[in-house]
């Protein structure tokens, strides 16, 4: 890294697990149905919680306190500008519907990015108390006191994969046709995972996840992890332009080009 050279990756992997320990804080005393919904949504249904807003303003707190340098981008607030290469990327809950709905796979998103890439990520499920951390070749799942490695399945081929999206209700109707052809050329498929389908395709329980019209605030923490555990995350052309919000994470090149060629039709 440039910037965040002046601070070791340990140093920020601990500060990341702060940040996650603090937004628990907000989320779990609300998890079960504590708290106002709103919808934000012209149209259809985008929620947002009290839980959403106060798990990322302690975040966000914090940041502002340990590396005022430090840029901020996130869901439900403005982004404050960086003064360094480097800039925390927030999701405070990633998967709101399923904390509304009392479900325990929702997750909160925290990545350090240095000059707009991300090279830390941490994927944290509060309720399940799991975190997953992923940098460089390393990924990582702490759960209740114990660390172990992480590393994707090894799946090669579709006809074996496990495939995961969070709704193919949310994709347009050109979408809708293109995961159609990859969910029946896949083993099979479970829904409604949101990013912890991502933390447990670095798990090797999951081995493909296609998606589309993410935001950085809902990618950006999800590349490091599956990255370090040896899966693939690209874009629907298996590229590294993210930008278009359609993400395919894959693992292994041979299931990403798999899934690119029938995505393509």
């Amino acid at each position: 890294m440039t910037q965040a050279d002046r601070h070791s990756m340990d140093e920020m992997v601990a500060f990341a697990a702060r940040l996650a320990e603090a937004a628990r804080g907000e989320t779990l005393t609300r998890f079960g149905g504590a708290g106002e919904v709103v919808n934000k949504a012209k149209s259809g249904f985008d929620p947002v919680t009290e839980a959403d807003r106060a798990a990322e303003a302690v975040m966000r707190r914090l940041i502002e306190q340990s590396y005022p340098e430090h840029g901020i981008v996130g869901e439900e607030y403005p982004d404050r500008p960086s003064n360094s290469s480097c800039c925390w990327s927030l999701d405070p809950i990633d998967g709101t519907r399923s904390f509304i709905c009392g479900l325990p796979t929702w997750t909160t998103l925290i990545a350090l990015l240095d000059g707009g890439s991300p090279v830390l990520g941490l994927i944290d499920a509060p309720q399940l108390q799991e975190l997953y951390v992923g940098h460089g070749s390393s990924a990582l799942l702490m759960k209740q006191g114990e660390t172990t490695s992480l590393r994707a399945s090894g799946c090669s081929r579709l006809s074996l994969a496990r495939l995961s999206t969070t709704d193919p209700f949310l994709f347009d109707a050109a979408e809708a046709e293109a995961f159609g052809r990859v969910r029946m050329a896949a083993r099979t498929a479970r829904y409604g995972h949101d990013a912890f389908a991502y933390a447990r395709l670095a798990a090797g329980t999951i081995d493909l996840v296609v998606e589309a019209a993410l935001k950085p605030h809902d990618y950006n923490a999800l590349i490091p992890v599956v990255r370090a555990s040896g899966g693939m995350i690209g874009n629907w052309q298996g590229e590294d332009d993210f930008s278009t919000g359609k993400i395919i994470a894959a693992a292994t090149p041979e299931l990403l080009e798999e899934t690119v060629a029938l995505l393509r039709g």
